[in-house]
């Protein structure tokens, strides 16, 4: 079973087995990608793209062939189309300073949704803030699903750039972003999509999506933390000047001027997390093998079972009915806060999250400061999920 490739999942908290629901915020990795990782440090541990010992060019071989890899999941057109970064924040951020920022000023705008995640919100405002743009939002309804009504009003002659989220972290919507990106470039708009929990639910084709950007986070796809690609076209990539400054990105450099180099190095200032990208390759390659359609349709099980299960507790009330969604459940239970309940059923081994999981605007839309937060992988079972049921009727128990 691919289940049992992740070991991070044998462990007991509190002497019960760990029952692990907190994958919107951090996946557990397979052993295939530790294996990388330790293989990279045992093995392999050098400074890559400028030696030419041994050491330096197996290294370097190892990190090139993780963005070949990469390149394959999500179906770029060339592996040069992905640069290293540290997560979607990075990415998103990247995009912000060097594409947007030079694109918009006073009175331009940029349209967001109503569903992002605070990294694909705060970027946006600080080029708002930089420049004199405003920032539009998409809004949302009681489901949880975007309202695409006003599109066509929301989208216009002062639309500069979209930036919109694949999978809702909070809700686990999943937003019809290739409608949104044909009807952005049909008005000339640009369009990023924050892929972070796409990744670890969906065939995700950027090709077939005709974006212009997405965003991977390796850490909820199964890979390192600190580790992620942002993908671009290559029309785009060529023409953004650096992010950041220093060497590999370079070609050549005086003290009057600096040649840059070619892209990719030319957005992979300095020495890179090496041993993160090997890992984050590993675990693409784990994907693809696992099958990417056998994923999503266990996540497509785990999310009808858990509806079902969570339906018996009675108070219990979940945030986000979207028709298309990932198998992430925030909810609250009446009388009782989510801190409690989190603490309470970690003792019985299960790992939630507790918050507004970075999502403020949403849940200020349901009138909440936050919830709880159930976000299932496909190596979660039924059974976890009656575990997780279980230790919420024990919870109401203790407040009743």
């Amino acid at each position: 079973m691919l289940r049992d490739q992740f070991p991070g999942l044998n462990i007991q908290v509190h002497g019960k087995p760990l029952v692990y629901l907190d994958n919107a915020a951090t996946a557990q990795r397979p052993q295939a990608v530790i294996d990388a990782v330790n293989d990279y440090y045992l093995n392999h541990n050098a400074n890559i793209h400028r030696g030419v010992h041994s050491l330096s060019e197996s290294a370097t071989e190892l990190y090139e062939q993780a963005r070949v890899s990469l390149a394959k999941l999500i179906n770029a057109p060339s592996h040069k189309d992905l640069i290293f970064v540290r997560g979607c924040t990075e990415g998103v951020n990247l995009v912000a300073q060097t594409f947007v920022r030079n694109r918009v000023k006073a009175g331009d705008e940029i349209l967001i949704s109503h569903l992002e995640h605070h990294s694909n919100i705060v970027p946006w405002q600080l080029v708002c803030e930089q420049t004199g743009a405003k920032l539009k939002v998409i809004p949302m309804n009681e489901q949880g699903e975007l309202v695409l009504d006003d599109l066509d009003q929301l989208l216009n002659e002062k639309t500069r750039f979209m930036a919109v989220g694949h999978v809702s972290n909070a809700l686990g919507t999943i937003n019809p972003v290739k409608k949104l990106i044909q009807a952005a470039h049909d008005k000339g708009v640009p369009v990023l999509i924050d892929g972070a929990q796409a990744m670890p639910h969906l065939k995700v084709d950027v090709q077939d999506l005709d974006c212009d950007f997405y965003t991977v986070s390796g850490h909820k796809m199964y890979g390192p933390t600190g580790s992620g690609v942002l993908y671009g076209k290559a029309e785009h990539l060529n023409a953004m000047p650096p992010y950041h400054g220093g060497g590999e990105m370079i070609s050549k450099v005086t003290f009057d001027s600096t040649v840059y180099n070619a892209v990719p190095a030319k957005f992979e200032a300095g020495t890179p997390n090496i041993a993160g990208g090997i890992g984050l390759g590993a675990a693409a390659e784990f994907m693809m093998k696992a099958g990417l359609d056998n994923i999503t349709q266990r996540d497509h099980e785990l999310r009808i079972y858990a509806e079902q299960k969570l339906n018996e507790v009675s108070g219990l009330r979940v945030f986000g009915t979207a028709k298309e969604k990932a198998p992430v459940f925030s909810f609250v239970i009446d009388g009782i806060h989510a801190h409690d309940i989190g603490t309470i059923i970690d003792h019985y081994g299960v790992a939630i999250r507790t918050g507004h999981h970075c999502t403020m605007p949403i849940f200020q839309f349901f009138g909440v400061a936050g919830s709880c937060r159930a976000s299932f992988a496909f190596y979660n079972t039924e059974q976890e999920v009656d575990v997780l049921v279980e230790s919420l009727h024990k919870a109401k128990a203790m407040f009743t």
